[in-house]
């Protein structure tokens, strides 16, 4: 692209990946103990001068981290709100979250199906009716009252991830990938007659790599 001078600027795509989420708190203590406690690594715990502090910790699978403390940020506590936490299996997610001691909501989703609305509106009891990936949601709060949702993603939207791989962040993650295909593929089998499929580990990998490309999934 030419600029007014007439040179041409030259333009690189730089990866922008989102990694930390600086959330407000009024007791450092408090909160360190309330995410450990659900079971998020502890990455860091760092003190400054003059009462400074920040702590670092990641929940299960992440690539993002989350960080809290004193003097690091001016926002009020318990005013960061909507933090999603993408998980595969929603009710799995709320039990382990609740027996580690949050106050979690039942499962939910959203009554206009497209996104959950502010607060409490528009929801409506039990996961999604057709189980539909981004569809069903629990909330949580910290001590604070930050706000946090498990949101249920078992299929990713087209171009949300490259076609020409899969990546699992966990053993969990991927049996949850390796049930969905199973059940697929018990499906494929009876429109096919009822045979066996010799070659189910292509048709396997095929269906896992498009439901998480987005991209249309084998018949």
């Amino acid at each position: 692209m030419a600029n007014q001078g007439g040179t041409v600027d030259a333009v690189k795509e730089i990866d922008m990946k989102l990694e930390v989420v600086v959330i407000p708190v009024s007791d450092v203590d408090r909160a360190k103990s309330f995410y450990t406690g659900l079971g998020w690594r502890l990455d860091a715990d760092v003190p400054g001068k003059d009462g400074f502090r920040v702590v670092q910790v990641t929940p299960p699978g992440s690539p993002c981290s989350v960080i809290f403390g004193s003097q690091i940020t001016s926002a009020l506590p318990g005013s960061a709100q909507g933090l999603h936490l993408v998980v595969s299996d929603i009710e799995s997610a709320h039990a382990a979250a609740a027996s580690r001691g949050a106050d979690v909501s039942g499962v939910f989703h959203d009554a206009g199906g497209v996104f959950h609305h502010k607060d409490d509106d528009g929801r409506l009891p039990g996961p999604h009716p057709s189980r539909a990936s981004y569809g069903s949601f629990a909330s949580f709060s910290d001590p604070d009252g930050n706000g946090w949702l498990f949101q249920e993603v078992t299929g990713r939207l087209p171009g949300r991830l490259n076609a020409s791989g899969a990546t699992f962040v966990s053993a969990n993650d991927l049996a949850s990938a390796l049930l969905r295909a199973a059940a697929a593929h018990g499906e494929h089998e009876k429109r096919d007659g009822g045979r066996h499929d010799a070659n189910w580990p292509d048709w396997y990998a095929s269906f896992m790599v498009a439901e998480q490309a987005g991209a249309p999934l084998p018949e």
